[in-house]
This record gives C-alpha cells, sequence and structure tokens, in this order.
C-alpha cells in the first residue's frame, strides 16, 4: 500500500513538473512572438512605401542629410525636364509649364512669359517642333540653406528637316517648402536664371 502511494507520489510529481514545464515554455514562446513583432514594426517605420501605378516601391528611412542632396538634384532635374520638354501640341506644353511653375518662384514665371511674348511656343507649335532635353548633371550646395544650385543640360530641338543640340546652363537656390501633390519633394527654385544657351550642333536629314 505504502508502495502504491509513493508511486502515486512519484507521478504526480512528475505530471506537476511536467505541467510546469510546459507554462514556462508557454511564456517564453508568447515572450518571443510579442518582441519579434515589436521589431517588426520597428522595422516597417523605418520604410515608407511610394505608390508608382500598381507598384509599391520601398524606400528606407534616413537621416536628412543623408537624402537631402539626392532630393534636391531630382528636384532641379524634375522641374527642368518639365520646363523644357514641349511638343506641337498646346495643351502638351500647358500641362508640362504648369507642372514645372509648382516647382519655382517668379523668375521661372518671368522666363515663361518673356517666351510666350517672343512667340516661343506658338512657333514650336507651328513648326512642328518636338523639343527634348538631357540633364546631364546637377550640383548643388547643401551644406547651407537656401542651397544654391547649377544644372548643366543639352537640349535637342527635333524638326522635320534638322535636329539642332544646345548647351543649357541654369543657375538658382533651392528653399525648402511643404510637399503637396505638386511638390511631391519639398523644394521651390528660387532666381532662377540662365548662363549659357548656345548651338552645339545642327544636322539636316
Amino acid at each position: 500500500m505504502f508502495k502504491k502511494m509513493k508511486n502515486l507520489e512519484t507521478a504526480f510529481q512528475h505530471v506537476r513538473a511536467f505541467t510546469i514545464a510546459i507554462v514556462v515554455g508557454a511564456f517564453i514562446t508568447i515572450g518571443f512572438m510579442a518582441w519579434q513583432n515589436k521589431q517588426e514594426s520597428i522595422a516597417l517605420q523605418s520604410k515608407v512605401y511610394i505608390l508608382s501605378g500598381n507598384t509599391a516601391w520601398s524606400a528606407v528611412a534616413a537621416e536628412k542629410s543623408a537624402y537631402l542632396p539626392m532630393q534636391a538634384r531630382g528636384h532641379v532635374r524634375a522641374f527642368h525636364e518639365a520646363f523644357f520638354t514641349l511638343d506641337p501640341d498646346d495643351k502638351v506644353i500647358k500641362q508640362n509649364l504648369t507642372k514645372a511653375l509648382y516647382l519655382a518662384d517668379g523668375s521661372a514665371k518671368k522666363v515663361y512669359d518673356s517666351l510666350s511674348v517672343s512667340g516661343y511656343y506658338s512657333g514650336i507649335i507651328a513648326g512642328n517642333i518636338s523639343q527634348r532635353i538631357n540633364v546631364d548633371s546637377v550640383q548643388v550646395d547643401t551644406p547651407n540653406a537656401p542651397y544654391h544650385f547649377r544644372c548643366y543640360a543639352t537640349l535637342h530641338l527635333i524638326r522635320a528637316t534638322s535636329n539642332v543640340s544646345q548647351s543649357l546652363i541654369t543657375e538658382g537656390d533651392l528653399r525648402e517648402v511643404s510637399r503637396s501633390d505638386n511638390n511631391l519633394l519639398g523644394f521651390l527654385i528660387e532666381h532662377w536664371v540662365t548662363i549659357e544657351n548656345k548651338v552645339l550642333t545642327v544636322s539636316n536629314h
């Protein structure tokens, strides 16, 4: 009888130890899962997702000083591509120039007004000319605001009978402003001037 009681006590101790092990294991598993979820949440918060069409691109968050030069150059490039990409279509010209003028101050508007008065845009339409720009490089002095920039580019005027290539160098300042749908990078070009615009080559078809 005593032997049976001893066996029962031993079995009870085994069951208790097994139960404690299961409970401790469950707590460890729950704790690990909670820690893992927290780490994943922190990782997600350090990323920005940019939606382009139906595709989401992931961009890792970084210190402002790390991405500021890249964003500043991107803004200058976007402005020049919108301002100088023209086709013999009044709607396309207005659409591109409207986009460009959101990215700059009145100095760009003055250039646009001057070209309009001189008949530049009507000449593009009448002559069936397409204008394209290749931005070769953008230099931005980012340590001190406002950020001074200089843009080196090549303009291509495409006609039915000839192609003209022109060098284009412009400069100005960048001021940080609020981001919006019309100004995704949050800069405004100020004091924009053209310091060189000369013909490089003319090729006839």
